[in-house]
């Protein structure tokens, strides 16, 4: 069986709305975008495209699959990330949207998410989510996130959308690498670990 991958870019403050450019994203008044920007190196972005260089396909949600669509077909081709984006097969979660969509290799997702996944997971041994905070969220409520890469940022921004905002369920997870690298950032790997564990100072 194979593997579903969450990759997110965020604040120390757990911030992940627009980390790319100034207009990415702005709902809700955000005037932060762009904020990873300045924080990037070329180790590090060699280590993310590493990371994803393994996925068989890409889902996303509505929003984010909005942002990719209108830029990753006309990036620039010695960008490594530009062939292997538009390349692989993509799925978006959406009710709004309607096929055909314009991004090429793009469908959407219909009918059950998990039976969806699970579908996807057998046939693209591993599917990489980015981004997509909404539907995140509903992969983790179904128990179907394998791994998270998490990639953490100096910064603390204050406002935004965060990954694990309001209806996370609560979960346990289990650190498997943790790489320091230039400005502060720091590379965490995570994987689910069941239900958290509880005491009691008293006890």
């Amino acid at each position: 069986m194979g593997k579903l991958i969450v990759t997110e870019f965020l604040t120390l403050d757990g911030v992940a709305q627009a980390p790319g450019e100034p207009d990415e994203d702005r709902e809700g008044g955000f005037n932060h975008g762009g904020w990873q920007m300045p924080l990037l190196d070329e180790k590090s972005g060699a280590v993310m495209f590493q990371q994803a260089s393994s996925m068989g396909a890409l889902l996303l949600g509505r929003k984010t699959y909005d942002i990719f669509a209108g830029y990753w077909p006309k990036a620039p081709a010695d960008i490594p990330f530009t062939g292997l984006l538009n390349g692989v097969p993509k799925y978006v979660a959406s009710r709004t949207l309607a096929e055909p969509l314009t991004w090429t290799n793009s469908s959407l997702v219909k009918g059950d998410l998990a039976e969806r996944v699970t579908e996807m997971n057998g046939r693209h041994g591993e599917v990489h989510v980015i981004g997509s905070l909404d539907l995140v969220q509903s992969l983790l409520r179904l128990g179907l996130v394998d791994r998270l890469n998490l990639w953490v940022y100096p910064v603390v921004l204050g406002t935004g959308k965060r990954l694990f905002g309001e209806g996370t369920v609560p979960s346990a997870l289990r650190l498997t690498e943790s790489v320091t690298h230039a400005h502060g950032t720091l590379q965490l790997t995570y994987e689910p670990a069941g239900a958290p564990a509880y005491g009691d100072t008293a006890a």
